[in-house]
């Protein structure tokens, strides 16, 4: 296999699936037929990986440890995010919630995304869940799980473009309200800066998309000292809470028959900030010695936006300053009115909002990467409707352009909602947390199921060891609560327009997946486990 894929003429490589004997060219799962020059191929041991996987190389390995931690340190955004969601658990738990909480989600998302760095380093592809489901699922259910996990984990990272592009564009606006109060905040407006916003991240990667390693690097600068910008002037110009008010006062302004209950809902404001570091995964064919660099990138990235989310999280319990005039700010987002509220300058506040406002624009690029490339590997494995054609890598840029092209279509489409309705696009927001919850719990699921009653896991140069099936049970504990008041409202009484409609969202893209599957993608879908190759390791 190496010896074919040195050969300058080399268009298609068949092989052999184990699937009943049956053979599928090369070009069934990649009919692009792209050549990658060898020193874009990753080292010896990424070209085993993929002759394992049954994969061709066909996108470039630019990326390494240091670029692969911006990008997965940027993407989520930990203390931004924090920041921009602040509202939401201040009505339900307080500041007493956000220290709490985010010691408890800080442990439980270490278990979660430990497990799935330790997938990453068995199966290192763009795929990421729907493979690893594929693989370690009961051998009767693998490929129906896979598929379904395939369009959740596609739908999430799809609706968290769409969130963040919609966070960067109302965050302008809150800053114009700010420096203009004659302004009016029209929703369509906020439409017109997604659509600014996401087609800048596009452009970023396909025209620039050979400098985007170099680009994380520089946002990962960013993201550390407009950290370090935000959290001192806030320390030295805020008042000052008492730690029993910060820490030890739970509250209750959602109308919830308990401070418990409410508790439990503000609980998804820390959950938000650290969720997604599987991003990297589904970069994997772009990493150079991906086996080893996904998990430690994931988890490095998990240690460093921790840190900083954790101090954020401390900054504003001490610092929020009074809770009614934050929550009411004619900006729409109380951390503006908390960093005007210290400075008392527009100008000082317009710097530290703008330090966000970039740092969620460069996550919205590495989210049309990741997006992107996890639509392209399904497709590959004709997963969705028009596989052929979105499975399309550019012979020149080696980017799955069409997949680029088709999350700035549905974003820019879905959008649209706001015009009329800012409560159906807060449930598309509510709805990427939901997906990704989902299918991390599944996959990690499957792989329990696989330590316990399958075979020998395959090997892996990055192990949780002895404690692998206690920190992945941890996991599943951890998220079981989690993903149930995902699903919740932020406030009683609720109405048509203050319901959580996420989880009508989410069943109608399960229901939807189902019949499509039953239809058309039973026939089509070929899951990954069919053309992997495990005896060759």
């Amino acid at each position: 296999m190496d010896s074919k894929m040195d050969t300058k003429d080399e268009q298609v490589v068949s092989y052999v699936i184990n699937d009943d004997a049956n053979t599928l060219p090369m070009d069934t799962l990649d009919p692009t037929g792209v050549i990658v020059k060898p020193k874009w191929r990753g080292t010896p041991q990424d070209k085993r990986d993929m002759e394992v996987l049954g994969r061709h190389q066909v996108l470039r390995r630019n990326f390494k440890f240091l670029s692969m931690l911006g990008f997965g340190s940027t993407l989520i955004c930990t203390w931004e995010i924090l920041l921009s969601y602040i509202g939401f658990v201040s009505t339900n738990g307080g500041t007493a919630m956000l220290f709490w909480g985010y010691l408890v989600v800080l442990v439980g998302v270490w278990c979660v995304y430990a497990s799935l760095s330790e997938m990453s380093s068995m199966a290192p592809t763009a795929g990421g869940q729907y493979h690893w489901v594929s693989e370690f699922a009961p051998p009767q259910h693998q490929k129906f799980l896979s598929y379904i996990v395939g369009w959740i984990c596609m739908t999430g990272w799809q609706a968290g473009l769409l969130s963040v592009s919609f966070l960067v564009g109302t965050i302008i606006q809150g800053l114009i309200v700010l420096n203009d109060a004659t302004y009016t905040f029209e929703r369509w407006h906020g439409t017109l800066l997604v659509w600014a916003v996401v087609s800048f991240a596009v452009i970023f990667n396909t025209y620039l998309a050979r400098r985007l390693p170099a680009i994380e690097g520089i946002v990962l600068t960013i993201h550390v000292m407009g950290f370090f910008a935000i959290v001192v002037p806030l320390w030295v110009l805020s008042p000052r809470a008492t730690s029993q008010d910060a820490l030890l006062t739970f509250t209750n302004a959602g109308g919830w028959p308990s401070t418990g209950l409410s508790s439990m809902i503000g609980i998804l404001t820390p959950m938000g900030s650290l969720l997604g570091f599987d991003c990297c995964v589904h970069m994997a064919e772009e990493v150079e010695d991906s086996g080893r660099t996904l998990p430690c990138s994931i988890m490095w990235s998990v240690y460093l936006n921790g840190t900083m989310g954790f101090i954020m999280a401390i900054t504003m319990c001490y610092c929020l300053g009074d809770l009614n005039s934050v929550l009411e700010t004619p900006t729409g987002y109380p951390f503006i009115q908390v960093f005007y509220n210290a400075t008392q300058s527009n100008a000082a506040t317009n710097v530290m909002v703008t330090i966000i406002i970039i740092t969620l624009a460069a996550c919205c690029v590495s989210l049309v990467a990741t997006c992107s490339r996890q639509l392209w590997s399904f497709a590959r494995d004709k997963g969705v409707p028009f596989s052929d054609w979105l499975a399309f890598v550019s012979t020149t840029m080696h980017i799955p352009l069409r997949a680029i092209l088709v999350s700035l279509c549905v974003t820019c489409i879905v959008s649209l909602i706001n015009i009329g309705s800012s409560s159906a696009l807060n449930a598309i927001v509510s709805l990427g947390v939901v997906a990704l919850l989902s299918s991390y719990y599944i996959t990690i699921a499957c792989l329990v199921w696989r330590r316990i009653y399958g075979d020998v896991l395959p090997p892996r140069r990055w192990s949780l060891g002895k404690h692998g099936l206690a920190v992945n049970i941890a996991s599943l504990i951890f998220m079981t609560p989690v993903l149930f008041f995902a699903f919740w409202p932020a406030a009683t009484p609720v109405e048509p327009s203050t319901m959580n409609w996420s989880v009508v969202m989410f069943f109608g893209v399960v229901i939807w997946s189902l019949i499509y599957y039953f239809i058309w993608g039973k026939r089509s879908y070929i899951g990954p486990v069919r053309v992997v190759k495990r005896d060759l390791e």
